[in-house]
Formats: C-alpha cells, sequence, structure tokens
C-alpha cells in the first residue's frame, strides 16, 4: 500500500508542477470516509495554499490524470474539495497475497536502536492498586509495540524500598503485629504489609488528636506524635547501618516482593531488570559536581545547589540541600546515568508515570541535555490520567484503595456472572471456564483502559467494560473465537489461496485495506507511544469483519476460489487480531 501511495503522490505532485508550474512539497491522502465511493482521498484543500483554482476543477483534472497514468487506480469520484480514488481489485488481491505470505505480520524489521521502558515502580509498604494497573498496562503495552516497531527493549521498573513510609509500616508491626506473618495471617505479603501502614495511620490520626486536645498545635502534634517520631528513628538506624532494623526491613520488604510478583504474574506483565531506591538513593552527587563545574548548577550561599532553568520559562530547581543530601531530582539523575551504564546500548528512555509528575520529568530531561549526554535527546515522559471509580478519589493511607488483586478477581467474577446469563460456556471443564474468566475478565480490564489515549483521565466501570457488544475486549476476544470455530470446520490445506479472476465483495476490499494498514498502525502507536491506536484499529477490524460475516457467504460459499479466499481472509484476520491484543498484552481465547 505504501507504494501505491507514493506513486499516487509523486504523480499528483508532477501533474501540479505541469500545469501550474508550481513544486508542492507534500500531497495529503487519507482513507476515503465509509459513506462516500472510495478507497484513498486526496485532499485538495492543503493544495490551494499554492495552486489559485477551482477545487472543483483541480480535484476532476487531477482524478482524470491519475487514473490515466496509474493501471492499480479504476476510478474517481469529487466530493466538496476531496478528490475520491478506487483501487482495482486485482491490486487489493496481490497486496493481500503478499500478507499471507509474510511471517509475523505487523511487525517491523531491527531499527538498530534500544529504548528502556520503566513502569510499574511501587513502594513497598502497601499492595498495588487500580492506579498501579493502569501504569503496568500501559508501560508493558508500549513496550510490546516498541519491539514490534523494531526496537529493543529493556523493561525495567524502580522499587521505592526506603523512606519513611516503610517505616511507618514497620513500626505499626512492631507495635502491634505480634509476629504475624503472610503464613500465619492467610495473607499475601504485600497485603499484610499494607495493611500495617493503615494501622500506622490509624494510630498517628489517635495520639495527633491527644496531643491536639493537650494544647498542642495540629502542626506540633503531627511532629510530636511518639509513633512518628518512632518511624523516623527506624530511618536514622536505618541509613546508619544498624543490623536489627536491615533486618526487618529485608524481611517486610520480601513478603512484598513475593505478593508484587504474584500480581505481576496474574496481570500479566513482567520485567527484564530492576533497579532498588535503596541502591540507587546516593548516585548523583558525583553528577551534581559535574554541573558545577560545567555550570550546569550554582551553589547559594548557604551551601545548597540549584540549576537555574528560569530562561526556559522554568523556576530554579533545588539538586543538592546545604547539608549535602540527594533530593529526588538527584536521584533520577543518578539512577538515568547509571541504566545507561548497565546498559551501553540505550539510546532511549520511556518513563511511565502519572501526570502528576510532569514538571518534575520536563525539568529532568532538560538537565540531562544540559550536562551532555547524548541519549537525553530520546527521553520520553509517558504520562497518564489518573482511574477514577464512582465512588470517588483512592486514598492509600486510609485503606480506601481499589486493591489490583480484589479487582482482577472481581473482573473475573464479572466475566463469569455474564458468560453465564448469555450461554455461551457449554461443554467447557470447570478448569476450561476459571481459566476462562480471567482472560476474558483481564481483557475487559486492560481494554477499558488502553483504548482511551494514556492522557486522558478514566472512570473505569467494571460492568461496561465486560459487555459483550461494542468496543470492549471481550467483544474482540469472542471475534477472535468466532473466527477459530469457522476455520475449525474446515482443513487449512483446503483453503489454499487462489487469486486469479475474482470480483471482491465490497466487504471483502474494507477488510483487505484494514489489513494493509496494520504495520503503519503499529509504527504510528510506537512514534505516539499510545497503545489505543492500536486497540481501537483492532476494534474497527472486528467491527468490518462481523459486517463481512453478517452479508457474506463463507463456508457455504459454492464458488471455490471465493470460498478459499474468505476463509484464508478469516485466517489473516485472526491472526491480527491475536497479534495486536498481544501488544495490548490480551490473550485472546480459540473458544468461548
Amino acid at each position: 500500500m505504501q507504494s501505491l501511495l507514493l506513486t499516487i503522490e509523486n504523480k499528483a505532485k508532477a501533474f501540479i508542477q505541469a500545469e501550474y508550474n508550481i513544486a508542492l512539497e507534500t500531497i495529503d491522502l487519507v482513507p476515503t470516509k465509509k459513506e462516500f465511493e472510495g478507497d484513498i482521498t486526496l485532499v485538495a484543500f492543503s493544495m490551494l495554499r499554492s495552486v489559485k483554482a477551482n477545487p472543483q476543477e483541480l480535484c476532476n483534472k487531477l482524478g482524470a490524470a491519475l487514473c490515466s497514468s496509474i493501471d492499480d487506480l479504476t476510478s474517481f469520484n469529487v466530493v466538496k474539495g476531496f478528490l475520491n480514488l478506487s483501487i482495482s481489485d486485482s491490486y487489493l488481491l496481490g497486496e493481500f497475497e503478499t500478507i499471507c505470505e509474510t511471517q509475523n505480520f505487523g511487525s517491523h524489521p531491527s531499527t538498530g536502536r534500544t529504548i528502556m521502558v520503566e513502569y510499574s515502580s511501587p513502594n513497598t509498604n502497601k499492595p498495588l492498586h487500580l492506579g498501579h494497573i493502569r501504569n503496568n498496562v500501559l508501560g508493558y503495552s508500549v513496550a510490546q509495540i516498541l519491539k514490534a516497531a523494531g526496537n529493543e527493549v529493556i523493561k525495567t521498573q524502580i522499587i521505592n524500598d526506603r523512606g519513611i513510609h516503610i517505616c511507618k509500616s514497620m513500626v505499626a508491626w512492631q507495635r502491634f503485629g505480634n509476629n504475624e506473618t503472610p503464613e500465619t495471617s492467610g495473607l499475601k505479603g504485600d497485603h499484610l504489609v499494607g495493611r500495617y501502614y493503615v494501622v500506622f495511620d490509624q494510630k498517628y490520626r489517635e495520639e495527633q488528636a491527644v496531643l491536639f486536645n493537650k494544647g498542642m498545635s495540629k502542626e506540633e502534634a503531627a511532629a510530636e506524635a511518639p509513633i512518628f517520631k518512632e518511624a523516623q528513628e527506624l530511618l536514622r538506624l536505618w541509613e546508619s547501618g544498624n543490623q536489627e532494623v536491615i533486618g526487618l526491613w529485608e524481611k517486610m520488604n520480601g513478603w512484598v516482593y513475593e505478593g508484587f510478583n504474584q500480581t505481576y504474574k496474574d496481570l500479566g506483565v513482567d520485567f527484564d531488570h530492576l533497579y532498588y531506591e535503596s541502591d540507587t538513593y546516593l548516585l548523583g552527587r558525583d553528577i551534581i559536581e559535574e554541573g558545577l563545574e560545567k555550570s550546569v548548577f550554582f551553589k547559594k550561599e548557604d551551601g545548597s545547589v540549584w540549576a537555574d532553568l528560569t530562561d526556559e520559562g522554568l523556576d530554579e530547581k533545588l539538586v543538592l540541600r546545604r547539608d549535602g543530601t540527594a533530593v529526588y531530582m538527584t536521584q533520577d539523575l543518578g539512577t538515568a546515568v547509571q541504566r545507561v551504564k548497565d546498559h551501553p546500548s540505550i539510546d532511549g528512555m520511556v518513563y511511565t508515570v502519572g501526570n502528576e509528575q510532569d514538571y518534575h520529568f520536563k525539568v529532568l530531561f532538560l538537565l540531562l541535555k544540559r550536562l551532555g549526554y547524548h541519549w537525553a535527546d530520546h527521553l520520553f515522559h509517558l504520562s497518564y490520567g489518573m482511574v477514577d471509580l464512582p465512588t470517588g478519589k483512592m486514598k492509600s493511607r486510609e485503606g480506601k484503595v481499589v486493591d489490583a488483586d480484589d479487582l482482577m478477581q472481581e473482573m473475573a467474577e464479572t466475566a463469569e456472572k455474564i458468560s453465564s446469563e448469555l450461554g455461551k460456556l457449554d461443554g467447557f471443564t470447570k478448569e476450561e471456564k476459571s481459566e476462562l474468566y480471567h482472560k476474558i475478565g483481564l481483557g475487559a480490564l486492560k481494554y477499558f483502559i488502553l483504548k482511551v489515549d494514556p492522557k486522558k483521565r478514566i472512570l473505569f466501570d467494571p460492568e461496561a467494560s465486560v459487555d459483550f457488544q461494542g468496543n470492549t475486549g471481550p467483544f474482540i476476544q469472542y471475534t477472535h473465537a468466532r473466527i477459530q470455530s469457522i476455520l475449525r470446520k474446515v482443513e487449512s490445506s483446503d483453503y489454499k489461496l487462489t487469486i486469479e479472476n475474482i470480483e471482491l465483495h465490497e466487504k471483502e476490499r474494507e477488510l483487505m485495506l484494514l489489513l494493509m494498514n496494520y504495520p503503519s498502525v503499529v509504527r504510528s502507536a510506537a512514534e505516539a507511544y499510545s497503545p489505543a491506536l492500536v486497540a481501537n484499529y483492532i476494534y474497527d477490524l472486528v467491527k468490518a469483519f462481523n459486517s463481512f460475516y453478517q452479508q457474506v457467504t463463507i463456508l457455504a460459499e459454492e464458488d471455490l476460489d471465493k470460498r478459499n479466499l474468505r476463509l484464508q481472509l478469516c485466517s489473516k484476520i485472526a491472526e491480527v487480531i491475536a497479534h495486536g491484543s498481544a501488544l495490548l498484552g490480551i490473550e485472546v481465547p480459540d473458544r468461548m
């Protein structure tokens, strides 16, 4: 398809040059809208800034010239400055034959680039929640899309395993835990530690209230509450290397990691390399010294170090406190440089972090550029909006969260309820049903999140996401299963493709054109870091297939060549649905 588009563009430029003595840089070509006849539309309005002509007359002349000089164009029509061109059946069949012969259709050859994608990066004081799910699902999908676009990809996370928030859970467990463990409590380790984070907050509030009632201000009560001071002391002991405190920290973090790993497995995401803040929080100080020498940073009278970004419309940014301790920016500078040291082939990084950190990453990337790191030109903040629920915003401290494990279980249960009502699972064993409910529920959850542009805020509706009709994951999964059901009724060798002398049905043409566009959709999604482009492409393909299925005979078609073509078309569409869904981290069952 790209070669035909290039031919049309070149021929159109040559016509405009010959007819009007004007050299155009680009020609605007888009798919023809469904309500109009044609396959490719040339938008003439963009030409009219240079070509002084009547749009209708220009399009008619250009359409006639293109159809007479390009054999693969059969006709044209003009609608208000839009030149709609129709492609020959023989061209579509030839392109479809090439698609059928292409292994791993939709994946691109190597670009030679290596990109690190960071996502998840949780705190080790609580289990993952709905917000983490969007982060993980989005980051993992972007990693898969970048890989399909020809890049080497390293999936990573930095685990926030140190700091006062960790010490809060530790203090609460010391005070109230009675040596409780995941084994004795029957809880996943991350849930157990998260419980004590909530307990800390409850006791902290109680102690603040007591001090406030004794005459302290709210600020004084917050600072002097005994349980908070204990947490501060634990942090001090941890930073000084106290072995007893470090032992407790390692034990409780170990519980959390086991819990996280189970959640990641259930969610279907993984990582190639892990970083821990306890290892990286001291990084970056040498970079600050380097930046001072290069005048990237400056030191104030109190000894603190800053970056002046006012010439970029930003402000002055603290990078080292006056006592020489690091801030998050210091750590992130050091971690970025360390990652390239660990993986020298990296020439780009993607940070999957919520949009509340937009400013932080704008500053981080700018500082790395000023420090002279060549790869800093290829850094991207995959910024995303929050996930809301009908009940409102989540608050981890108070235990008011939608837990990731509970949500995945709820999605499977919702899938079971709806599937049972529809009566679609006759003949499945109990184990097969359980596995299928998990796939449907997870597919519904991921698709609901990924079909939306990452920057947009989401109001998540579990019931709506598991609808078997409409723009949902289960609708896509069910369509794939429907195609597999058709293909199971014949042997693949029974529908060897022959393309001679076949007149295509309009629904076949629509499907072939969509298939031809798939590789460019993958490339565009990689360039935009947007799984939504893949998600909505798959939905369009599935809608087109279901329309084809309703209007065109497949297995009962008497013309053997037409029957074989349609079966081959079904097979390739199922392959693209599966490939595209995999880029979203979604499994598509063969039976539903």
